[in-house]
Order: C-alpha cells, then sequence, then structure tokens
C-alpha cells in the first residue's frame, strides 16, 4: 500500500484549517524549514510522523526538533531534505555533491517560496519545492504537494492551490 505524503515548506508561523485539511488524508507530513513560531508544528493532524529540517528564519527551539539536512530512505526510496537547496543544475553549495554521494531519488527543499517540480536527469533525481503554506513572503499562491511512495517510486504527484497569499480562508468546510 502506498505511503502518501503531504508537503510542506515556509509556514513562517502561519498555518490555516484548508491545509490541515489536506494533511489530515497524509500518512507522513514533510515540512521542508522556516517553520516560525514552533507552536503551529501543535495544529498540524495528530498522530502523524512529522519529518522536517531547519530553515533560516527558524529559532533555536525549532533546530533542537529539526535537522537542517535529512537523508531517510521510505518505501524504498532515498530522500534529502534541507531548506535551503537552490534548484537544478544550480544548487545551493555543497548539495549536488551530497546528492550524487547518497544517490538520493527525492530531493526535498524550499526557501524559494515557489512551488516547482523537476526531474534533474544528470543525478536521476526528483526535485522538490513545495513553495510556501504561509502568508509571508513574495509568492502570489500558497502550495502544497501530495504525493505517494510506493516500492521504490514517487507516483500521483498534485500540487494543491490553497490561495493568494494575503487572503485568508473564507469558512471552513469541515461539517459537523
Amino acid at each position: 500500500m502506498p505511503l502518501k505524503i503531504g508537503l510542506i515548506s515556509d509556514s513562517h508561523s502561519y498555518l490555516d484549517y484548508q491545509t490541515c485539511e489536506y494533511l489530515e488524508a497524509v500518512d507522513e507530513i514533510w515540512h521542508a524549514g522556516d517553520v516560525g513560531d514552533p507552536s503551529i508544528l501543535e495544529l498540524l493532524p495528530k498522530g502523524k510522523p512529522v519529518r522536517g529540517v531547519f530553515g533560516n528564519i527558524d529559532d533555536q527551539e525549532v533546530q533542537e526538533k529539526f535537522p537542517e539536512w535529512q537523508e531517510f530512505e521510505v518505501e524504498g526510496v532515498k530522500v534529502a531534505m534541507t531548506h535551503i537547496g537552490g534548484l537544478p543544475p544550480r544548487y545551493a553549495n555543497g548539495v549536488k555533491s551530497r546528492l550524487k554521494s547518497q544517490k538520493a531519488q527525492l530531493f526535498v527543499c524550499g526557501h524559494s517560496h515557489i512551488c516547482r517540480v523537476e526531474m534533474d536527469r544528470e543525478l536521476n533525481c526528483l526535485y522538490m519545492n513545495p513553495g510556501s503554506v504561509g502568508q509571508h513572503g513574495f509568492h502570489q499562491m500558497r502550495t502544497l504537494l501530495l504525493f505517494e511512495l510506493d516500492a521504490g517510486k514517487i507516483i500521483n504527484l498534485r500540487v494543491v492551490e490553497l490561495g493568494k497569499r494575503g487572503t485568508l480562508p473564507t469558512q471552513n468546510k469541515k461539517s459537523g
């Protein structure tokens, strides 16, 4: 059975119910840095593992919870994650050599606030930046990524647009 992943980044101390609703449907939540106020992590759906890295705005509390760089394997996919990663083929200093040595199949980063998914054919590695779920920054649209990992493959990738930066959700879609 595929493992469902919700990938977010650059919350900058903001997390709304709409983002959390999408994350309810996943098995794991990944945060690619710039959490901001660490208390927003408590707003994430309960009972789901959260993997993350700290970003350039994150304080000591977030840095104690998350490392600057993570390498792990899940469902047969080798993953590397950091906040400031650059983008193919011009990665941030040291990133490309690290991806090569790890033989990463998936590289996750944040920082740019721009959602982008691109295959780096030279490294045979899928690059993912989920954009920003937060309100702070220059991005126009708040975004997150949903995808599944299954037997060494990344499948069912979906970009979710959460609305324009600076606008707040108008109503809670949950009923009951």
